[in-house]
């Protein structure tokens, strides 16, 4: 059978157009020839979530996304159709996140649950959520920055305002003539604390040799015999009470002359007559003393 011209164009073609459908959805990463087992998920918001966006499972690729279809009668929530290894066991209580990186790649992870007893079987449904990630906190810290840039506009225009102040120059040469008498005193100081370091050595030795004599006087005051030297002190001070009570009584010639009024006038009287004795002596010596060579009394 002769292929007629026409047929040939067609045949090229039909061929043409499967060998772009397989490699437009090789290119994609879905394997049409899959055996892997098709679950699905659920979402209120897929992000722009489309066919082919891979899916993890440990951060390991176990998946793709193979349809997405939307309820337009009951606006439910977007269901979402993957493909995913039959090898892989989803435990029960499991759920699926869309997750998107600083260059604004998505991709689905699974969070597999704890749960060794229970599974879900293919075909059934994969509750899922959207992490924000860090774009998503950005994009919640956008309102806050809005508010906050008139603040941070007044401030400006105050550091400005601060800074064109000829006082802060004044202000700041002060600082700087401040920090210059520091580091000289600084100087200054360790240069004193240099001669203080030389000398100590020589104190050090003074200090010893007083210790040393206070040593020896030690030991010196702990050989002296101090229990017979304060027996002696005692006694000495047991006389001298004996002599001041003795003063104090009318026995012996002390005592009597201290406590007798009866003697002490009569030795009062008797030192006057021999005071007038004496002085009529001297005026009348001729009455008391008699001497003559001739042995002559004189008349």
């Amino acid at each position: 059978m002769k292929l007629t011209k026409e047929i040939k164009i067609a045949l090229v073609a039909v061929v043409g157009i499967l060998i772009m459908y397989f490699g437009i959805n090789f290119l994609k990463g879905i394997n049409l020839f899959s055996t892997n087992n098709a679950y699905y998920m659920t979402f209120d918001n897929i992000q722009g979530l489309g066919a082919s966006t891979p899916i993890y499972a440990d951060g390991y690729k176990v998946g793709t996304v193979d349809a997405i279809s939307y309820d337009y009668k009951e606006n439910g929530p977007i269901r979402v159709t993957a493909d995913i290894v039959k090898d892989l066991r989803i435990p029960a209580g499991s759920q699926a996140e869309i997750s998107k990186d600083m260059m604004g790649n998505l991709q689905v992870n699974l969070l597999l649950a704890n749960n060794p007893r229970e599974r879900i079987e293919p075909g059934g449904t994969i509750p899922g959520s959207i992490n924000a990630g860090i774009m998503g906190k950005a994009e919640q810290l956008i309102p806050v920055m809005e508010k906050m840039l008139p603040k941070l506009d007044s401030i400006l225009t105050s550091v400005n305002a601060l800074l064109a102040d000829p006082a802060l120059a004044a202000t700041l040469h002060n600082a700087e003539t401040i920090t210059s008498n520091l580091t000289v005193s600084t100087r200054e100081l360790n240069t004193l604390m240099a001669g203080l370091n030389k000398q100590v050595p020589g104190m050090i030795g003074k200090a010893n040799g007083v210790l040393d004599n206070t040593h020896k006087l030690t030991a010196n005051l702990a050989a002296l015999d101090v229990q017979g030297t304060l027996n002696k002190v005692n006694a000495t001070l047991e006389n001298a009470q004996q002599f001041t009570e003795k003063l104090n009584s009318n026995k012996g010639t002390l005592g009597l002359l201290m406590n007798d009024t009866q003697l002490y006038e009569n030795m009062n009287s008797t030192m006057g007559h021999a005071d007038s004795l004496m002085i009529d002596l001297k005026a009348h010596p001729k009455r008391y003393v008699h001497f003559s060579i001739f042995g002559k009394k004189d008349k």
